[in-house]
């Protein structure tokens, strides 16, 4: 691995690799030893989703520069990052809805993706997107017939399959929280697509394809006392949660997120409603009345 290795770590370990999960929702989900907390699990989710971090996107200020949700829901072709301020000369691009209208309009249709890569500025870039693209398709779950060769919408009982292809990938310390917010995602599209279309539309199978997978030599003690030697010694359901029993810690990631932190831009009204709404009355009272719909909270600058 050359230069991604400091001096005195062992080499890097790197593969292509491909993972197909059958069932993206199903239970468990979640594996205990993957090196971040559930709170945090919770924030990525929410900031690939749902686009909470987007106004973190300030490359002019020195920070992000983009966020998976901006390329993927308002992908704006810019020659520059000083130009993201005010945008590029052609408007900003949501390739999600394009991909529903695409499936609504065929579910079989070959053409629904949506990319990241933008070339114009992430060439030669420190850190450009390691997620390029997503692909979906509507298929069939086999429960009823086609109702014939006109059909364009892929059935009545159809499911969402979705694609990802990853040009890197940490495969220890980012590819599971990738891969949850990333099924989660396929829901979310599933969701949108069957109120397009007027009825439910499940979950087919998630292909999650890295070109280069690989685990640094600098941590690879940690994964042998974190993750290997626990995979020896702990039986299956010992290793995993199921998302219900978790829910608690999960939530209080949305906790976090409306409470936000000193020096944090602080979250769109928009969002501060939605993940309001979802808290329970249990959580809700953790969150901090200057943070809660209808206020304007100022966190001070660090």
């Amino acid at each position: 691995m050359g230069a991604y290795d400091k001096p005195d770590d062992p080499p890097s370990r790197d593969a292509t690799v491909v993972i197909e999960v059958a069932e993206p929702l199903g239970e468990p989900r979640l594996h205990r030893s993957f090196p971040a907390g559930l709170e945090e699990l919770e924030i990525y989710v929410q900031e690939v989703v749902w686009g909470v971090h987007d106004s973190w996107i300030r490359p002019d200020e020195g920070k992000w520069s983009y966020t998976y949700h901006q390329r993927l829901f308002a992908y704006d072709v810019i020659d520059d990052f000083a130009d993201s301020p005010s945008g590029g000369p052609f408007g900003p691009v949501d390739q999600v809805a394009a991909m529903v209208d695409e499936l609504g309009e065929c579910g079989y249709t070959r053409r629904a993706q949506a990319i990241t890569w933008m070339p114009t500025v992430d060439l030669g870039h420190a850190e450009p997107p390691c997620l390029q693209r997503v692909w979906c398709r509507l298929v069939d779950d086999g429960s009823v017939e086609r109702s014939g060769p006109g059909d364009r919408r892929g059935g009545r009982a159809a499911r969402l399959v979705m694609n990802t292809h990853w040009r890197s990938r940490d495969g220890y310390k980012a590819a599971f929280m990738n891969m949850v917010a990333l099924t989660t995602l396929q829901a979310e599209i599933a969701r949108r697509l069957g109120e397009r279309l007027g009825r439910q539309v499940g979950l087919g199978r998630y292909v999650d394809i890295s070109d280069s997978f690989h685990i640094y030599g600098s941590y690879f003690d940690e994964i042998e006392r974190n993750f290997l030697s626990l995979m020896e010694r702990r039986s299956f359901d010992e290793r995993t949660w199921r998302t219900d029993d978790v829910a608690d810690l999960l939530l209080m990631g949305r906790v976090q997120l409306l409470n936000g932190k000193p020096g944090e831009p602080p979250l769109t009204e928009a969002h501060v409603a939605r993940l309001y709404a979802s808290l329970p009355e249990s959580h809700r009272a953790l969150v901090d009345e200057a943070c809660r719909p209808g206020s304007k909270p100022e966190r001070p600058a660090q």
